[in-house]
């Protein structure tokens, strides 16, 4: 392999990429723009629940029961309809998620020992917040419950019973539960995916349609000079992505940096040398600048989306679909980037998604190179 070709390859590249201010301007915009948008548009975040309450029974304990609610910031009490029909316009027009029904006798129930009902009305319409809901006011009202019994009971042996289980919880890596802590690790792994495999996507296919590639072929160049040339000027603006998205994570929306610089670094230029060369492969497939565009979005936004474990749990996902996320990439970025950023996890413990990433760049770089050769041939 000659340096000297490869850098010639290099230098046009870059002159490329400056000829057309309107697509740098994008390239280096792009990872902020999706930044903000997910940042502060994308929360896991289930809090300020819309609840309306009925309560039939208004003793000093419902009162209670309904402060505990007030004062727990996963829920925000709207209304107090008289009846049930109440709750169920409310739900119906979706003004709220949570319906609590306390029953006549739930003061008596409770003071004399014995269990008392309270019944939960949920819109199952969103699965996920209404069982996280359920969750939560069960949390609530247990807590009240035995609470009131303990009272009770001391009240009738004249003694103070001490609990029998105190638990005592302890959050590590993110103690606030901010879903964005979690979500802008993994949208920084997205977007150098998609902006990589978009990037040179289009260089071969775009040699094929300007008519410039007989050029190419006259010349003494080797595939993988013609590679690593095309692929160069492109790492350097996906490394100023990357930085880009690394400096909003930490400085705007205060997502903890706890791990090494040097292996965040290093981990960044092999994820993606092996998305530019993903690209390239797909532009040497097509020569056609539309379908090459559209292989790359289908090949990397929705792998880097759906099964990267960026917001979707793969531990959650069918046994058949976890074996296929192993061949996507951005998996074992997102790991890495998570675990970095979050954990502050050392090489030791990560040499395992390293070690996919450097065994995907090889594969893909070997199969673009022969794929540009056969083009070349």
């Amino acid at each position: 392999m000659n340096l000297r070709r490869t850098r010639a390859v290099a230098r046009k590249e870059f002159w490329h990429i400056l000829r057309d201010p309107r697509s740098l301007s994008l390239a280096l915009a792009m990872p902020m723009m999706m930044l903000l948008l997910f940042g502060y548009a994308l929360s896991l975040d289930v809090d300020q629940i819309p609840t309306v309450v009925v309560d039939q029974d208004r003793t000093p304990q419902s009162r209670d029961l309904l402060a505990r609610f007030s004062a727990s910031r996963y829920f925000k009490l709207v209304d107090f309809p008289e009846h049930l029909q109440g709750i169920e316009q409310l739900i119906l027009r979706g003004e709220v998620v949570l319906g609590i029904v306390i029953p006549p006798d739930y003061a008596k129930q409770i003071t004399s020992g014995r269990t008392a009902q309270v019944q939960l009305l949920l819109d199952g319409s969103d699965s996920n917040t209404a069982s996280i809901a359920a969750g939560y006011a069960d949390g609530v009202s247990q807590a009240v419950a035995l609470e009131l019994r303990e009272r009770f009971m001391n009240q009738r042996s004249g003694m103070t019973m001490p609990e029998p289980v105190q638990p005592r919880l302890r959050v590590w890596y993110n103690s606030e539960l901010k879903s964005k802590n979690y979500i802008i690790p993994g949208l920084i792994a997205v977007i150098l995916m998609i902006i990589s495999a978009m990037l040179t996507s289009l260089t071969i296919a775009r040699e094929w349609e300007m008519g410039t590639m007989e050029q190419v072929l006259s010349t003494p160049l080797r595939p993988a000079e013609l590679v690593l040339g095309k692929m160069s000027a492109y790492f350097t603006l996906g490394l100023a992505d990357a930085l880009i998205a690394v400096a909003i994570g930490v400085l705007l929306f205060g997502v903890p940096l706890r791990g090494n610089l040097l292996l965040l670094f290093a981990s960044t230029c092999i994820f993606l040398f092996g998305a530019l060369c993903w690209g390239i492969l797909i532009s040497a497939i097509a020569r056609s600048q539309l379908l090459a565009c559209q292989m790359g979005i289908i090949s990397s936004f929705l792998p880097a989306f759906l099964l990267s474990g960026f917001i979707f749990s793969i531990e959650n996902m069918p046994v058949v679909v976890q074996a296929l996320t192993h061949i996507f990439p951005a998996r074992y970025f997102v790991t890495l980037l998570k675990a970095i950023f979050l954990k502050g996890i050392g090489i030791t413990l990560l040499w395992t998604e390293l070690g996919f990433l450097l065994a995907y760049c090889t594969i893909v770089f070997v199969a673009a190179t022969r794929k540009v050769g056969s083009k070349l041939a």
